[in-house]
This record gives C-alpha cells, sequence and structure tokens, in this order.
C-alpha cells in the first residue's frame, strides 16, 4: 500500500535529457505527478497540431499499457508561409539547418512566427487524451547562440532583442510556449478531481 502522500508517476516520452529537464523545472514541486522520462519510438504523423499530438499520446500509451502517459508536440509556424513548417520542423531543420530555416523567408518582408507546444495526457480512467496549448510569438532572424536545443538560434520571442538559444534558461522557462502549454496542463491537474480523489 502506497503512502497517503504518495504522488502518482506519469510517464513522460521523450529521450531528450534537455527537455525533461526544462518541463521538471518549469512544472515544479507542487506538481501532482511523478515525472519519468521514456523513450518510445512513435511513428511521424501527419496532420494539424492538436491531431498529431492525440494520436501520438494514443500510441504512447497502447506501448506503455493504457498508464498514464505524456507527449509533447512542437511547432515552429511561420506566418508568412500560413503556419509551415509547423509540425514538420523537425525534418527541416535536418534537411535545411539552423541557416536553411532563416534564408526559408528571403523573399518574405514578414518575417513573424510564433512556437507553438502541444502537450497531450494520457487519462487511463477516461481512456482519452486530453490536450494542452501555449504559443509565443516572435520573429525569424539569422541563427545566434549556442545549436544544442534544435531551431532555438532563429527564433527571437517578441520583447526581447535575443533567441531562444542566447536567452537565460530560468526567463526562457517563465515565457516559452512550452511553459504556456505546461502550465495549462499544471493548472489543470492541481484543480482535478481526478487527482485529488485518486488511488
Amino acid at each position: 500500500m502506497s503512502a497517503p502522500n504518495a504522488k502518482k508517476v506519469v510517464t513522460f516520452i521523450t529521450g531528450n535529457a534537455r527537455k525533461l529537464e526544462e518541463v521538471t523545472a518549469i512544472l515544479g514541486k507542487d506538481f501532482p505527478f511523478t515525472i519519468e522520462a521514456h523513450k518510445v519510438d512513435l511513428p511521424e504523423l501527419q496532420g494539424e497540431p492538436r491531431e498529431i499530438a492525440k494520436q501520438k499520446c494514443l500510441l504512447a500509451a497502447e506501448k506503455m499499457d493504457f498508464k498514464p502517459v505524456i507527449v509533447e508536440d512542437t511547432c515552429l509556424c511561420y506566418n508568412a508561409l500560413n503556419g509551415l513548417p509547423g509540425p514538420y520542423i523537425k525534418w527541416f531543420l535536418d534537411k535545411c539547418g539552423r541557416e536553411g530555416l532563416y534564408k526559408l523567408l528571403a523573399g518574405y518582408e514578414d518575417k513573424s512566427a510564433y512556437a507553438l507546444c502541444t502537450f497531450a495526457f494520457y487519462d487511463p480512467e477516461q481512456k482519452e487524451a486530453v490536450i494542452f496549448e501555449g504559443k509565443c510569438h516572435g520573429r525569424i532572424v539569422p541563427p545566434r547562440g549556442p545549436d544544442y536545443f534544435g531551431w532555438d538560434p532563429v527564433f527571437q520571442p517578441d520583447g526581447y532583442d535575443v533567441t531562444y538559444a542566447e536567452m537565460d534558461k530560468g526567463i526562457k522557462n517563465t515565457i516559452s510556449h512550452r511553459f504556456n502549454a505546461l502550465l495549462a496542463m499544471k493548472n489543470h491537474f492541481l484543480t482535478s478531481d481526478s487527482v485529488n480523489n485518486g488511488s
């Protein structure tokens, strides 16, 4: 029998240690779950961000015996390109590199963009995926800063003169698309009867 105040475990589907570290820092100690990371190979899905996140979550839950899991899907959306690269940013980055991501907008005056993060939580009791989204608006700039975290060097959030990559981690974790999505998820669980009354 578990201790009365023992937290439930939710598995974050990722093999990225930096991402786990960032997510854990943002959620803080008052998040009502203990987060454990687990790498699961999932197919690359196509479609709209919410649908991709939902399907990824259901596939991950199946592989984890339908225990609580969370998955993340991240998009970088150029307004001049009607939201592309969007959910396909990983492939654009792999093929074009960071400099190429900037040059995609060479023929456009509009350099504005937004980062979109979608988290999906599999609820074993409801047998469904619950979606949480967060955005951060900014613009695409020539790559600046360390290149260890995806497309961070080309995205400069509105109100700042530095890119995500150049930004202090503590500041980024209070304004980013990931922060906004996780804040929505955290608030959901802090006010949820299923957490307080669950086993």
